[in-house]
């Protein structure tokens, strides 16, 4: 009888720990964000932290992250584009970073929701790039042709939204309510350290990327807003919104990584489908972190491309 009490404490403490865990984590309060770069907005959802970057007067580039890499994730490409003569916004998006993290499903609505309040709260109006990295690419495609008339052009640094293959994980994540969210919590933090330790030793441009990515498992709400957009955003498809995009002549240009393994190059193709207006380009040796890890390489393609006349 003995052990089997044990057992069941022991079945009990496995299943109960990983949502405990998530209790016990600190929450993004004033406290946390005393150490905050920039500013804060209260939009609908919560409080909202940005920063602008670059020159008082000049075009406005208003730049979106990915899943899980909060704002810092623009610092180089923020200082380049600065550099260019652009000012630039960088946001948290909810559940990252030092904004707040309000609970339910993140879809396009939910993202489009914070981004076009802080547009308002912000007074950018229209005429301005927006630059999407990953997820963001998704919002900023979503946003774009909701609104084709705001944008100057868009540019999608490997962006999401494109049909590719999820794996085991986030099917069963997004498939499987309670038990999905018992796999998140028991097994992301470990995968998310996994995977940014095994970026350590590539240069970037953001100093100690890899531990401020770590640090964002110390927050409450941060697993679950992955979560929640893994079910919601990034489980939609952005195909026909290229399309809009391409009808409603918008400038849009694609960088993908040669070696990334989370977006592979190969979507290229598919959105080439739907979009031949395209621009697309390729960096050698780049995997999935080419905004910090190959900073000067995207900033040369965008500057070449405008040269050109991409807007």
């Amino acid at each position: 009888m003995s052990w089997f009490v044990l057992l069941s404490a022991v079945v009990l403490i496995l299943i109960f720990a990983p949502l405990l865990r998530e209790r016990l984590r600190k929450p993004m309060d004033a406290k946390a964000r005393q150490t905050a770069p920039g500013e804060f907005a209260q939009l609908s959802g919560g409080l909202t932290h940005y920063r602008w970057s670059g020159p008082l007067r000049g075009p406005v580039a208003v730049c979106v992250h990915g899943l899980t890499t909060p704002s810092f994730v623009w610092d180089g490409v923020a200082k380049g584009l600065a550099a260019m003569g652009y000012r630039v916004l960088s946001y948290d998006l909810y559940g990252r970073g030092y904004s707040d993290r309000p609970a339910g499903l993140q879809d396009r609505a939910f993202f489009l929701a914070q981004l076009e309040e802080l547009l308002e709260d912000q007074k950018v109006g229209e005429d301005f790039t927006l630059i999407g990295y990953s997820m963001g690419g998704a919002i900023a495609t979503a946003f774009a042709s909701a609104h084709p008339e705001r944008v100057r052009e868009i540019i999608l640094l490997a962006p999401a939204g494109f049909g590719s293959s999820p794996d085991r994980l986030t099917r069963a994540v997004r498939q499987l309510p309670g038990v999905g969210d018992w796999l998140m919590q028991a097994v992301y933090p470990v995968l998310h350290i996994r995977g940014t330790n095994a970026e350590r030793k590539l240069p970037s441009s953001v100093p100690g990327i890899a531990g401020l990515q770590q640090q964002e498992l110390a927050y409450r709400g941060f697993i679950p807003a992955v979560l929640a957009s893994l079910r919601g955003i990034l489980n939609e498809d952005f195909t026909a919104d290229h399309r809009r995009l391409h009808q409603a002549g918008v400038p849009v240009l694609a960088v993908w990584g040669q070696e990334d393994t989370v977006i592979p190059p190969n979507t290229a193709g598919r959105i080439a489908e739907h979009a031949r207006s395209i621009r697309q380009e390729e960096i050698a040796g780049a995997g999935h972190g080419l905004p910090y890890t190959h900073t000067d390489q995207v900033l040369e393609i965008i500057s070449r491309n405008h040269r050109r006349g991409l807007n």
